[in-house]
């Protein structure tokens, strides 16, 4: 199964209302939840793209449309550009964004067309941003979701922060050298992307990139002063190849990990002495240890989670043995920033305060209390949002993304969670991933009984699952199949 049932569907990227979980059963929550993701997209159906303009009083639009006659040829422009976001070039994007400037300083005050020329001419000739002045100031135009009808496709989409000068592989069979060699994987594999988030990586330049792009795969809708709030308090990631720089000089051995699901597929297993037996051993969300030692191990290196997915696994599962993330000076812990709701837990984290602000009664915790108040930012971990844009593009791009309902797909947290050890390890191994005969088993290994798997529009398993069998097919990792005559347990 997917790595992540539990936090399915109470996962997506809108922030809406969510009905309340209860231990009793998720299957049941995540449907209803699913339909009412469904009814707010229907409701909220984008009307054909126009300009993306702040909103202004009345007099501010009339003064608009003033300028706007004056300067037809401009405002044409503009309406082009946004409305066919795919087909543009990296010549006209500079323009564009250019005219974009042009247009909102036009707007504050009538000029003739001799006028404004001058500061035209300024405007283009503007030097590229700088990191965040203080104290930061809103920009007075944005783009929002609800303006395109499907996923855009900008220019500059395929262009990533990269870590130069990163740690290489001496491990001869890695990850990263069979892909160099895979007709698949040799021009959509990037074995030198920065992958994690952090004070350094933030810049006002990065702001206004990474604002075209929804959450969690950039920043568009945030508050910028919120989200720089938060990432300007996490230390810049000395070396983004972690397990490398583990390693000694001398040391040519190669990196295993294990990557473990929670998928109904382990139950009955037997294989948490060979999960152990790696030298890192992922988990996320509603990682449930204790009693199933025997199936899924005892150790953990790396846990995933998004402030949701925790959150709601430790209500749910804390009768379980599930109270807390899992403990150890040594865990690293990988956090999925989803959108607005995280940034909100990391700040309230960092004051040691509950999470007021949210209209979820249960989602009112103080975060630090997960971590039993032994939280240690070096070993606290954002991804980067170029990075799970990365891996949505370049190997789980769904046609979800192609419909009205764009703005709620995601990757699952275990997907994102075993392509981000791909980019760490040199040898993978998943185990409780959604494989084919995945009907045979029950959603999560730890259920007492038997749930059927359900997808959902804003996940996309068949995607997954057929991905997860090519790269096994191809040597790239080791993916845990149950023989068609073993049944579950339950």
């Amino acid at each position: 199964m997917t790595s992540s049932r539990t936090q399915s569907v109470r996962e997506k990227a809108s922030l809406g209302t969510y009905p309340r979980p209860s231990a009793r059963t998720s299957q049941v929550d995540r449907s209803a939840e699913a339909s009412q993701a469904l009814r707010q997209e229907q409701g909220t159906r984008p009307s054909p793209v126009r300009a993306v303009l702040p909103k202004r009083q009345d007099e501010q639009r009339t003064l608009a449309e003033k300028v706007t006659t004056v300067r037809p040829e401009l405002r044409k422009h503009q309406i082009k550009a946004e409305t066919k976001a795919k087909m543009l070039s990296p010549e006209s994007q500079g323009k564009i964004l250019t005219t974009g400037v042009l247009l909102t300083r036009l707007r504050k005050r009538p000029k003739t067309t001799e006028a404004a020329s001058a500061k035209e001419k300024a405007a283009q000739a503007t030097p590229p941003p700088t990191p965040f002045p203080h104290p930061i100031t809103q920009r007075s135009q944005s783009l929002k979701a609800s303006n395109f009808k499907s996923e855009p496709r900008w220019d500059f989409e395929e262009k990533y922060s990269l870590d130069v000068g990163g740690l290489q592989t001496t491990c001869p069979d890695s990850v990263k050298v069979r892909a160099s060699k895979s007709p698949w994987l040799q021009n959509v594999f990037l074995p030198n992307l920065t992958l994690f988030l952090d004070s350094r990586h933030f810049t006002q330049r990065e702001w206004d990139r990474l604002e075209h792009f929804a959450p969690p795969f950039g920043f568009m809708e945030l508050n910028q002063s919120l989200v720089q709030k938060v990432v300007t308090r996490f230390p810049p990631v000395p070396q983004q190849q972690l397990l490398l720089a583990g390693l000694a000089p001398v040391d040519s051995g190669c990196i295993t990990c294990a990557v473990v699901g929670n998928g109904g597929i382990l139950n009955n297993s037997h294989m948490g002495q060979e999960i152990d037996s790696h030298d890192y051993v992922f988990r996320l969300s509603g990682a449930v240890i204790k009693g199933y030692e025997q199936d899924v191990g005892t150790r953990t290196s790396f846990y995933g989670f998004t402030a949701f997915s925790l959150v709601q696994s430790i209500l749910t599962l804390g009768s379980r043995g599930f109270q807390h993330v899992p403990l150890g000076k040594d865990v690293y812990y990988l956090h999925f920033l989803e959108g607005t709701r995280d940034y909100e837990w990391l700040e309230a984290m960092f004051l040691n305060q509950t999470l007021a602000k949210t209209k979820l009664s249960w989602f009112r915790h103080r975060p630090q209390e997960a971590f039993r108040e032994a939280l240690n930012l070096d070993r606290y971990l954002l991804l980067h949002p170029d990075f799970l844009r990365y891996m949505k593009n370049r190997f789980l791009r769904s046609k979800t993304l192609d419909t009205i309902h764009w703005r709620i797909y995601r990757p699952t947290t275990g997907a994102l969670l075993l392509l981000t050890a791909l980019h760490l390890c040199d040898k993978v191994s998943a185990y409780g991933f959604i494989t084919e005969g995945h009907e045979r088993f029950s959603d999560h290994y730890y259920d007492k009984s038997w749930k059927k798997l359900i997808f959902y529009i804003n996940h996309d398993f068949k995607l997954e699952r057929t991905v997860w069998k090519r790269l096994h097919d191809e040597g790239i990792i080791w993916l845990y199949q149950r023989p068609q005559a073993t049944e579950a347990k339950n």
